[in-house]
């Protein structure tokens, strides 16, 4: 549920080492955007500490969360290769540091760096197959069902992340939600 690349944030911390001065650490509170949907940037982001959410938000204002991003997930880096507008907004859910490099230093590191160049290979694929699968079991079991994979993958879920985020991650009312909460509260009770 909640995504990582360590392997990714362990080679940055290698190049922070090695004096490439490409990588600006900053720092985010909960509830503060770091990249608004429909709007340009410079930068790529990679997270050192916390969690995030990404989603899209629609007309009519209803967010729809694509994933929860933690220790070394990137994010701003399609926009690098499409070089359009960012598709979704990241927002931190916890205290958040990132590492951020700005497009001109990112594309050169992909061009120089044959292990970057790689690793961020490696990221964008698995995110790319992330995506089917849960998109395909959320519409294929039921809500209870969903919840209960969630909980297994992250049992502190509803302790970190709320409630309306956990519905807009999964596609569904927050009245749903909390209905199937408390039908499971219930059996394990009794």
């Amino acid at each position: 549920m909640i995504r990582t690349d360590q392997e990714l944030l362990d080679y940055i911390d290698i190049l922070c080492r090695l004096d490439i001065n490409y990588f600006i650490e900053e720092r985010f509170l909960p509830k503060q955007k770091i990249i608004e949907q429909d709007k340009r940037y410079a930068s790529v982001f990679i997270i050192k500490e916390g969690i995030t959410k990404c989603y899209l938000s629609d007309e009519n204002g209803k967010d729809f969360i694509q994933e929860f991003l933690g220790k070394g997930m990137k994010f701003g880096e399609l926009e690098v290769f499409s070089g359009k507008l960012s598709f979704c907004s990241i927002e931190a859910i916890t205290r958040l540091e990132v590492y951020k490099i700005s497009y001109t230093n990112f594309n050169y590191l992909l061009e120089q760096d044959k292990r970057f160049n790689r690793l961020v290979m490696k990221a964008m694929a698995v995110k790319i197959s992330y995506k089917a699968p849960r998109h395909s079991y959320q519409q294929s079991y039921t809500i209870e069902d969903n919840i209960l994979k969630l909980e297994e993958a992250f049992p502190e879920l509803t302790e970190v992340i709320s409630k309306k985020d956990i519905a807009n991650y999964m596609g569904i009312t927050l009245r749903s939600l909390n209905r199937v909460l408390m039908k499971l509260n219930d059996k394990n009770n009794k």
